[in-house]
């Protein structure tokens, strides 16, 4: 049997790491700045995490969520301190898809409606409702279009306030910070609109923080930066460092009964032990922080790039672009630099998103890069 070929594959095949270093078939060295898509928060095979998930293997890997489980407890009590989301309830799952598909199920479920309003350039996932509210035909089936989704551009304050107040909407869904789209982002007075409105007009806010959560942006979640509490907060990717794990941060104003969501595999005590080792590693290295400096002196290196047109995002969660498409210069990082970076739906855009515990002379390794490969 072959493999359904849905990934154009790079030629290399990575068989350990360690820290952001990953190691070929071959022998070689790479440097990962993009953490297969955000997902390496604290570093490939970090000793803390190694070592939680050991020891929690050798005690009980899973049972279902028909039984108590003390270590998914500690995760929410742990996860509501460190994000400051104390007046949330948790309900985990396994991907960023099923998180936000879970989200957009209580907003409906919340307020009986079925219409969500999503944004240009938007990714939420590639599950039913979640593919639909991502801005993009080609991996929508004609199954998912059954979904009612109105897509409006960032920060059209007009755009908004004629949708919203209409009829029939349940959600708004929302990145801080656009992943796939190419890193733009609402300004603190749009977003604040947002919620303003969605408060006015019933209307559920799902803040999607599956890429830019964990510390990414230089706080605990995205939002965070524009002063606003969302209803739903969709999580996963840094959650567990690579271990397949997800969820939603409800607010405690949601009414939760037996049965209204469930999962076979979400919250196992794996994943748990998993997710406590990458909270416990942020706190202790204290990472947030320091994606917050090391995104600010990505900038000032950046700056002495003349090719470099834009520098988006924030933290570690930042983007260069420059006025050709990117592909070709992706390609010599990886085959003549050994690193790896990222791309999005703009082509012109090269993203970086590594782990949070990197230094400034992994930075200075990767301009360094960067300048021979421009050449």
């Amino acid at each position: 049997m072959k493999l359904f070929d849905v990934y154009p594959l790079y030629d290399v095949t990575p068989v350990s790491a360690k820290g952001i270093e990953v190691w070929d078939d071959k022998g070689q060295k790479y440097l990962d700045f993009y953490g297969g898509h955000a997902v390496i928060s604290i570093g490939h095979t970090h000793p803390h995490y190694v070592k939680r998930i050991e020891d929690q293997l050798e005690k009980i890997a899973f049972y279902s969520n028909s039984v108590q489980n003390p270590v998914q407890e500690a995760l929410a009590e742990k996860l509501g301190k460190a994000s400051g989301c104390e007046n949330y309830t948790l309900f985990m799952c396994n991907s960023g898809a099923e998180a936000n598909e879970n989200a957009l199920k209580m907003a409906s479920f919340h307020t009986g409606k079925a219409k969500v309003i999503a944004f240009r350039n938007s990714f939420h996932g590639r599950t039913s409702a979640a593919v639909a509210t991502t801005d993009n035909p080609k991996i929508n089936a004609p199954i998912n279009l059954q979904q009612e989704v109105t897509f409006l551009p960032l920060n059209d304050f007009d755009a908004f306030e004629k949708a919203i107040s209409s009829e029939g909407y349940c959600a708004v869904i929302l990145e801080a910070i656009q992943g796939v789209g190419g890193l733009d982002e609402p300004t603190t007075e749009f977003y604040q609109f947002i919620a303003e409105k969605c408060k006015e007009n019933g209307v559920v806010l799902i803040a999607d923080e599956v890429q830019s959560g964990y510390g990414r942006s230089g706080k605990f979640f995205a939002f965070q930066h524009h002063g606003i509490q969302p209803d739903i907060i969709s999580i996963a990717k840094g959650m567990g460092n690579g271990f397949p794990v997800g969820g939603i941060l409800i607010h405690e104003s949601f009414q939760a009964s037996y049965g209204l969501l469930g999962t076979t595999f979400g919250g196992n005590h794996l994943a748990c032990a998993a997710s406590l080792a990458v909270l416990e590693v942020l706190e202790d290295e204290n990472l947030v922080d320091n994606a917050a400096a090391l995104g600010l002196y990505f900038r000032t290196k950046a700056a002495a790039v003349p090719e470099i047109i834009r520098v988006k995002g924030r933290g570690l969660m930042i983007g260069l672009e420059f006025d050709f498409e990117v592909a070709d210069l992706r390609k010599k990082l990886i085959y003549d630099h050994y690193m790896f970076t990222g791309s999005a739906n703009n082509k012109k855009l090269l993203r970086f998103l590594p782990a949070l515990n990197i230094t400034k002379e992994h930075i200075d390794l990767f301009f360094e890069a960067l300048q021979k490969a421009l050449k």
